[in-house]
């Protein structure tokens, strides 16, 4: 449904949310197979715009930013009106020759750049706050200013630029695409979580036949990045978990860098932070310890450590504690696994000993996890130590005394003192083989792993708490996974011609130009050709002429003449009976007349600029870069050792040009002398900065 400057609340209650289609499963399985999802983008979006959305009224505000709609519901989920909970999808179709910006950041630093400029983007956002973008206001809220053409038009550009949707993807019209934005409950969303919206957004653009999607992954979960975390937990980033993998690296990483990267920081031993000598034991050791005292799984590696807290705060939130979870069927699992490995008389040993530290305590003194695995430390082996301790609550230590046990939130540490009461088993126990009511809360678990964060993965702090033999080696392998920041699915467009379509013909077309000046040094991707079974050779040209005319703008004028490798065949020769079972075509074409269509010849832009990094980047990756003042060449202000906190300078000589200076300045000239007058010949955008222009 389609609503141009009308408030979204008048359009919800029109529409019936029973007609509404489910959020959570559209589009369906029946939609994916359809006949209409084996065609291009191009095509297809038009196709779901006509089926699901009404037409824009033709007096539309601004014709270069139709904004449509789609309402879906939201399951079985009740809105606050308590009607069924409604989602609004706009789609915004961008005519990007009159658009305020042409060029595509993205497609720039995640390699596409030499893409032509597609001639439309469809936009697709969900609001956070549940209105249409269609939705805006004639007046100013805060002052009544009545609103111009030009605030309007100014408000739908800063709604195309805004970070705070729960969803903002865009697709070119040759099918590639960028995820710009995905904000679960964490930014904002009171009914869809951050997976709801990504499995939505992956069923749509395997409908859409989109081919390839990009994702600059800069999110964050509880305040950390979540991409180093996952990819430590998981071995790769949160969007792996739909498909997306590792497109293009910062700073000339490739894609074995960052696998290595991964595998040698989650493989860190845990051993290594805790052998640290004759030292005082640390609160990172203690931590350690206590983890792997109340895992059912042994701890080894740092990614075991962050898999098993991951897995606590995932419990904790969404786990029930149900009938079944009884502390005997939890005993007894973690008792027979004891006895594989220590005798009931080794046990009791210990235990004794732990409660007689317990009895020797005046009062209601509670005694720390730390000093009572100390005070018994040579009656058993650590493990066996670790096991008793985490089985020791509730367990007799005399006559009308038992052990009670308690969480402290500001340390993290188990605490033990004895109390009057005969030995029972709670109702309560357990989660993870843990009493429920010492087991540590969210709060803490958050605290916990914020900490182990800081002391094991991020880069700028662990170079406090990692031991020297893998320091260097660990902060090296988070940098390199932190600099990894693009990924991308691909949807595979070839996919199409696996479909078995008995009334028409499927080809992958190339386009093979005549002029290959530097207006166009690159050929666009291939387009897929959906044809009649009797379509001739002309009608092969007539197609391609067409679909390459309207996916881009510099093709406005393309004319197709010939096809490759069949210049001799007459053009009423029927395609089918000429390829066979031939997938791939090439057409060679050119444009007609004075093309003046040259500044949509690539995604990065007109502007021209050689990138020569010491790090080894040959182009624009979407970091902070900076170009000497004498040769013009630009380069990573970290590689050229400006932090990223600091402004870049007024005046910057790259090691090159430094090194040329040292050896022999021409004619005693200084190198302020040799920039002035290498300045006074180039245009002044040469000597500022590229900031990092990726998006999310």
């Amino acid at each position: 449904m389609v609503v141009n400057g009308r408030p979204t609340k008048r359009l919800v209650k029109r529409r019936v949310t029973a007609d509404l289609s489910d959020f959570l499963t559209f589009p369906t399985a029946g939609d994916l197979a359809s006949p209409s999802a084996s065609k291009p983008f191009r095509t297809t979006v038009r196709a779901f715009l006509t089926k699901h959305a009404l037409l824009p009224p033709p007096s539309s505000l601004f014709p270069h930013l139709l904004t449509w709609q789609v309402l879906f519901r939201v399951g079985d989920l009740a809105g606050d009106d308590g009607g069924p909970a409604v989602v609004c999808l706009d789609v915004v179709e961008e005519d990007v020759a009159r658009s305020r910006s042409v060029y595509c950041d993205q497609c720039r630093v995640v390699g596409w750049s030499s893409n032509p400029v597609s001639a439309k983007r469809y936009h697709f956002i969900i609001k956070a706050d549940g209105n249409s973008i269609a939705g805006y206001n004639k007046t100013c809220k805060s002052c009544n200013h009545v609103m111009t053409t030009e605030d309007v038009e100014d408000w739908m550009y800063q709604q195309l630029e805004s970070t705070t949707h729960l969803l903002h993807g865009v697709v070119h019209a040759n099918g590639y695409g960028h995820l710009l934005r995905v904000n679960g409950r964490e930014g904002g969303s009171r009914l869809l979580s951050g997976r709801h919206i990504m499995n939505f957004w992956d069923r749509l653009c395997n409908m859409l036949g989109v081919r390839k999607v990009s994702v600059m992954d800069v999110s964050k979960k509880n305040g950390l990045d979540f991409r180093l975390l996952h990819s430590v937990v998981k071995g790769h980033p949160w969007y792996g978990d739909w498909g997306y993998q590792f497109g293009a690296g910062s700073f000339s990483l490739t894609f074995d860098d960052y696998r290595m990267a991964v595998a040698n920081l989650s493989s860190l031993p845990l051993a290594l932070f805790q052998s640290q000598g004759r030292k005082p034991r640390t609160r990172l050791q203690d931590l350690i310890s206590f983890y792997q005292s109340i895992s059912e799984r042994e701890l080894v590696y740092i990614r075991d450590l962050f898999c098993f807290l991951m897995s606590l705060i995932h419990d904790g939130r969404n786990a029930p504690i149900r009938a079944d979870d009884s502390p005997c069927k939890k005993l007894k699992t973690s008792e027979s696994r004891a006895l594989c490995s220590w005798t009931i008389e080794d046990i009791r040993r210990v235990e004794d000993a732990m409660f007689k530290v317990l009895r020797a305590v005046s009062g209601s003194t509670w005694v720390s996890w730390r000093a009572l695995r100390g005070a018994v430390c040579k009656v058993g082996t650590p493990e066996l130590l670790d096991y008793c301790l985490k089985e020791l609550k509730g367990k007799q230590a005399a006559p009308g005394m038992v052990v009670a046990a308690r969480c402290v939130s500001d340390s993290g540490a188990m605490e033990y003192r004895l109390e009057p009461g005969s030995a029972s088993i709670q109702a309560n126990t357990s989660m993870n083989g843990f009493p429920m009511a010492s087991y540590p809360s969210e709060e803490r678990l958050l605290r916990d792993l914020k900490y182990f964060y800081e002391c094991m993965l991020h880069p700028e702090t662990m170079v406090f708490h990692v031991p020297p033999a893998k320091r260097n080696l660990a902060v090296s392998s988070a940098t390199k996974i932190l600099d990894c920041k693009q990924f991308v699915k691909d949807y595979q467009p070839e996919r199409f011609l696996s479909v078995s379509r008995e009334n028409a013909v499927q080809l992958l077309c190339e386009v093979d130009l005549m002029e290959q000046s530097e207006e166009c040094c690159h050929n666009p991707p291939p387009e897929l050709l959906v044809l009649s079974p009797d379509a001739t050779i002309a009608d092969l040209k007539l197609e391609a002429m067409r679909a390459f005319q309207d996916v881009y703008l510099m093709f406005r004028r393309f004319q197709a003449d010939e096809l490759v490798g069949y210049g001799g065949v007459d053009e009423s020769t029927q395609i089918k009976l000429l390829l066979g079972s031939t997938e791939f075509v090439r057409v060679r074409g050119r444009f007609l007349g004075k093309n003046g269509l040259g500044r949509f010849r690539m995604e990065r832009g007109i502007e021209r600029w050689i990138v020569d990094c010491l790090c080894g980047a040959k182009d624009d990756d979407g970091e902070r870069m900076l170009a000497c003042d004498v040769c013009s060449i630009w380069q990573h202000t970290r590689c050229s050792g400006i932090p990223d906190s600091e402004g870049v300078p007024a005046k910057f000589f790259c090691h090159r040009c430094r090194r040329v200076a040292q050896t022999g300045k021409p004619n005693g000239q200084s190198m302020e002398d040799i920039a002035n007058n290498v300045a006074a010949d180039t245009s002044s955008s040469s000597v500022s900065s590229l900031t990092n222009t990726g998006v999310l």
